[in-house]
């Protein structure tokens, strides 16, 4: 039978160059979305799904985000002196979530591209299955996407793709998989992507979101990638290079998602992922529709 899943890795040591000059000083991961920092969402998202040893592979100046999932005993103690029960609960429920989840940091070293924080945090894991989520991305859905993912690693026993229908005239934003075999409950055969074709040469109208299952197999192939780098330093180490180098021979999957998903990775889609998340809150959410009321009334 397929192993459980108990591994996942968040690189997380991107510039976040998009969202300048907001990320100058904040790591992108730190951004607010709802009453929660982005990169928050994710971890929640891994410990919900059973996820036990995550590894967040960071660079410098990223000190922050350890700095939110450390436990603050002093702050907690000053809130409760105060009479700031739920502040101080909300804080200990954060390292709480860490202890969970298990969080261990790694500076990210080698080639640039997605591919290297992958291969990094791989040399802890042995021959494990791990998840890989991107910290920008949110996921809303009544089942957890990492929930998703691991199921149709274990329908598979191989890697597995987190996939969403697209609207053709899309598929220049997107990495678009090569279905070979449309299975039930959303589940894909495909035998690699390709990286923002035009919408005359897409191969499916299904889109690469964030979200993998990685096997030994696909570090294997990162390995070779890192090491061809080492010889001509050229170019960078991506992880969709990886996979569609691995299903050329060996069978990839793609599951897709059931849910909303909301980037974070630039201005427009930040805004968009800010006013979802705020309008499912059970508080902000009614405050936000009557002032978007009120904002639509005419004046007199």
């Amino acid at each position: 039978m397929p192993s459980t899943i108990r591994r996942a890795v968040i690189p997380a040591a991107g510039l976040g160059s998009r969202l300048l000059p907001l990320t100058k000083a904040i790591p992108k991961e730190m951004l607010p979305v709802g009453d929660k920092p982005v990169i928050e969402h994710t971890v929640r998202e891994l410990v919900a799904s059973g996820i036990t040893d995550i590894t967040i592979v960071i660079s410098g100046g990223k000190s922050l985000i350890q700095d939110h999932f450390r436990p603050n005993p002093a702050l907690v103690e000053q809130l409760r002196a105060d009479g700031k029960t739920a502040y101080a609960d909300a804080v200990e429920e954060i390292a709480e979530l860490a202890q969970q989840g298990h969080i261990t940091y790694l500076d990210q070293h080698g080639p640039y591209g997605n591919g290297t924080p992958v291969l990094n945090a791989a040399r802890n894991f042995d021959d494990e299955p791990m998840l890989v989520l991107w910290p920008d991305d949110v996921f809303v859905a009544e089942v957890p996407r990492a929930q998703q993912l691991i199921r149709a690693y274990e329908a598979t026993n191989c890697p597995v793709l987190a996939l969403m229908p697209m609207d053709p005239e899309h598929s220049q934003r997107y990495g678009v998989p090569v279905v070979k075999e449309d299975l039930d409950g959303g589940l894909m055969r495909i035998t690699g992507l390709m990286e923002k074709p035009k919408p005359k040469d897409a191969p499916s109208a299904f889109a690469a979101i964030g979200g993998y299952v990685v096997t030994p197999g696909i570090i294997d192939e990162l390995r070779e990638q890192t090491q061809r780098w080492y010889e001509r330093r050229t170019g960078e180490v991506y992880l969709t290079d990886a996979i569609n180098a691995y299903a050329s021979t060996r069978a990839v999957y793609g599951q897709v998602i059931s849910g909303r998903w909301y980037d974070t990775g630039n201005p427009a889609d930040y805004l968009v992922a800010q006013m979802a998340t705020a309008l499912a809150h059970p508080e902000y959410g009614p405050l936000l529709r009557g002032m978007a009321a009120d904002l639509d009334t005419p004046t007199r």
